[in-house]
């Protein structure tokens, strides 16, 4: 077991200044970047560590600000796909390479330690599926615009669109809905609506209107024809999932968030196809 943990370490280590390796490169295209900037000063606070011998930090941490390293480095790595508009010849390698570095810090925790979410904290859970469903989500929104390339490329199409929704759906599954009968008491009744059905930010009310475009854009293109009956089963109800994920939201914006700038137009619209 002390071989294991001692092996595991230094695999962390090993990733650690293969990241600090990494953001250099970037930082020498946007030496500016605020992203790379944080990135670099925990590197530089990760890598004291590693040399001072690594007594005088917990391993939950180090985790985590290894996780705020990914989180900083892929996003302005994201930011450049988004800027030059997911370019054809490079955007799926780029993308399956961005999604593999979002998952590895689940990965190592899963060696590492038993429980993710006392390891990484809820907010850093939630925020490593947010990034992965987001960016298959601005992915699939520049596609939907290449009509031509979705006709080539529904199948690829379509599992972008799944695997977009999955990652959403976990974030908005990382923190339990609030049971307002389990000793939580709560003054504002629209707080506790909010908690009740899995709402906490702002961010998790844009993660469920992400969730109805791409249902509406899967609805929208899939079929069962010959080649899709395999993966049939696999799917996932994009019509139901979009239907009960819009209702929420429009019932959230129009109700207590009512004149907070919260548009429920392109919802309705979707909705009115779904159902």
């Amino acid at each position: 077991m002390a071989d294991d943990y001692r092996r595991q370490g230094l695999e962390l280590e090993r990733r650690i200044f293969e990241l600090d390796a990494k953001c250099s490169a970037l930082k020498a295209e946007k030496q500016d970047d605020d992203y790379l900037q944080n990135a670099s000063a925990i590197l530089d606070k990760l890598k004291s560590y590693y040399r001072q011998g690594g007594e005088s930090s917990s391993l939950s941490k180090l985790l985590q600000d290894y996780t705020q390293v990914i989180l900083d480095i892929t996003f302005y790595e994201e930011n450049k796909l988004v800027d030059q508009e997911f370019p054809e010849e490079c955007s799926p390698f780029k993308i399956q390479q961005l999604l593999q570095d979002l998952t590895e810090p689940e990965v190592l925790v899963g060696r590492l330690a038993p429980s993710q979410e006392a390891v990484l904290g809820l907010e850093l859970l939630e925020c490593l599926y947010w990034r992965r469903g987001a960016l298959l989500y601005m992915y699939c929104h520049t596609l939907h615009q290449r009509k031509q390339w979705i006709k080539k490329n529904k199948e690829t199409f379509l599992k972008c669109i799944q695997e977009g929704v999955r990652y959403l759906m976990r974030m908005l599954q990382v923190r339990n809905s609030v049971k307002l009968n389990d000793g939580v008491v709560l003054h504002d009744t629209a707080t506790a609506g909010f908690l009740a059905e899995g709402i906490f930010s702002d961010t998790h009310l844009l993660t469920m209107m992400y969730i109805g475009e791409m249902c509406f854009w899967a609805v929208k293109y899939e079929d069962y024809s010959s080649d899709m009956v395999d993966c049939k089963e696999d799917r996932l109800q994009f019509r139901d999932i979009g239907t009960q994920i819009l209702n929420k939201y429009v019932l959230a914006c129009e109700g207590p968030l009512q004149g907070q700038g919260w548009n429920t137009e392109n919802a309705k619209e979707i909705l009115s196809v779904l159902q």
